[in-house]
């Protein structure tokens, strides 16, 4: 079994996984993130890890997971090898680099719109043969809220709820009315202005905005560690 890590901005998901199937899963939010990731490498002794985020790893971490494990390899902003291998811009993050990675083996021949909704909302586009098309990056869900009370006076800090509306009746309302409504259409215009797509929400808001459109989708919650799946069975030093 290999294991696979994705390191968020706020959750770390990791993941045992033989060839490309996911086996057993880790959700973890917290600040000992490091001692997590080696308790569950000693419990498991994987044949190969890879660790993947979107910003750069300690080299003297790395050292210690090199000491545990019988191979290594790190995604992130200064190890960007992966991205040429699969023909993907450098400046894609390495979770995205994964999406695509899983989303072209799901939908081959298909063009594919890509929804990550977490502490940004990262839209990506794929044409029918796998290429990247372009892509756009928003503040996420949480994120919108957090900048309406930080930056607007006298707006209290809220979150989403299970409200269907798309214009509020109160102050709360509005506000949550113009985070959600705005994500959604933001979403569904992107929808449009690719209507071939093949459309997967991703990340940890997929299903919240998943059930508020209209339009046929996939939810693929763990779409980066299947992608790391792939990438670390295939992977060849």
């Amino acid at each position: 079994m290999n294991l696979v890590i994705d390191i968020g901005n706020t959750v770390i998901k990791a993941a045992l996984a033989d060839a490309s199937t996911l086996g057993k899963t880790w959700r973890y939010q917290g600040e000992n993130w490091c001692e997590f990731l080696v308790s569950v490498i000693k419990e498991h002794v994987p044949d190969k890890v890879l660790l993947c985020s979107a910003v750069r790893i300690d080299s003297a971490f790395i050292t210690r997971l090199r000491a545990l494990c019988n191979d290594l390899l790190v995604m992130d902003p200064s190890n960007n090898e992966i991205s040429a291998v699969y023909g993907i811009p450098e400046h894609i993050t390495p979770d995205s680099v994964a999406s695509i990675v899983a989303a072209r083996e799901m939908f081959r021949g298909k063009g594919c719109s890509i929804f990550d909704f977490g502490t940004m909302i990262k839209y990506t586009f794929l044409d029918k043969d796998g290429a990247y098309a372009g892509g756009c990056i928003s503040p996420g869900c949480t994120t919108r809220f957090r900048s309406i009370s930080r930056y607007a006076r006298d707006l209290p800090l809220l979150s989403e709820d299970g409200s269907q509306d798309v214009t509020g009746l109160s102050m709360d309302s509005s506000v949550r009315c113009g985070v959600v409504s705005g994500i959604v259409f933001e979403t569904e215009g992107y929808m449009r202005t690719y209507p071939d797509n093949m459309c997967i929400f991703t990340g940890g808001d997929a299903i919240y905005f998943a059930k508020r459109t209209k339009n046929s989708i996939f939810v693929v919650c763990n779409l980066v560690l299947m992608g790391l799946a792939l990438i670390i069975d295939r992977y060849e030093r």
